[in-house]
């Protein structure tokens, strides 16, 4: 069976037989055809237009002629005044004294003591002067000049500022606080003071109780917090405990003694 085309003309003419043709309908399908054609067409040219719009218009700006060019101009520079070899260099300039006396430090060198002139200085002139490369009164008025290396070579760290009131994370400082003695005195001063609550005890409560706490510059614990605790009396007894603890050797950022985060878990088991 062959393929059904309703879009022929002679199905046009089947459908409009005795009907009005003049109405707009039959007037679109019987030139449906010959629209979508030019259509196409039309569409087809301007897309290409379009697409090579830039190649043509490369073509005609190579086509024009430049009337000016760019030419590199040689740029001549003037030479440097001549220098008179009879004219002085201008003298050093001398650093201001320094703010303690310096003395003379000659540099090690091996020789026969009759050839020795400098003697080095003794320890206790060493104590009331710096040594240097020559002799300098020193000027108590002076300000202290740290000095410095010139260019890219290395330099001095700046000191990190501590903040007094930060709380740290103890895996972030340079050294943790820590119970006197170590963590094993910790765990004999808990099984030394801790009581097992008598709720939990009639209850079978066992288990940890992890708690958070800050361990001040003084070495005192503060912000005891149960993060994760069992009930029955235990939450408490735990808090109760940490209170009771001596103070813990703080913990040391840049040299100087910090607040610090510490978390910590009580294990509550029955005998």
């Amino acid at each position: 069976m062959s393929k059904l085309d309703i879009f022929r003309k002679e199905w046009l003419e089947v459908v409009f037989a005795d009907k009005n043709k003049a109405y707009g309908a039959y007037q679109l399908r019987k030139g449906s055809a010959n629209n979508t054609t030019k259509a196409l067409l039309y569409g087809s040219v301007v897309f290409l237009i379009l697409f090579f719009s830039p190649k043509i218009y490369s073509l005609i700006k190579g086509a024009i002629p430049e009337e000016e060019k760019l030419k590199a101009q040689e740029v001549v520079l003037s030479p440097p005044p001549p220098v008179n070899p009879e004219t002085p260099p201008p003298p050093p300039v001398e650093p201001p004294p320094p703010k303690v006396d310096q003395v003379k430090m000659p540099p090690p060198i091996v020789k026969p003591d009759i050839e020795v002139q400098d003697e080095p200085p003794t320890v206790e002139k060493l104590k009331e002067a710096d040594p240097g490369q020559k002799d300098i009164k020193g000027d108590p008025t002076a300000d202290i000049v740290i000095a410095e290396p010139v260019g890219e070579g290395p330099k001095r760290e700046a000191a990190v500022a501590v903040d007094d009131n930060k709380v740290y994370d103890f895996v972030s400082i340079e050294k943790v606080p820590e119970f006197p003695g170590g963590m094993s005195k910790f765990y004999a001063f808990l099984q030394k003071t801790m009581k097992y609550p008598p709720m939990a005890q009639e209850n079978n409560v066992q288990g940890k109780v992890w708690l958070s706490f800050v361990v001040e510059r003084n070495g005192e614990l503060t912000d005891i917090v149960v993060t994760r605790g069992l009930g029955s009396g235990t939450d408490e007894e735990a808090k109760r405990v940490l209170k009771a603890s001596p103070r813990w050797v703080p913990g040391i950022q840049n040299g100087k003694p910090v607040r610090v985060k510490y978390n910590i878990n009580i294990n509550f088991t029955l005998q």
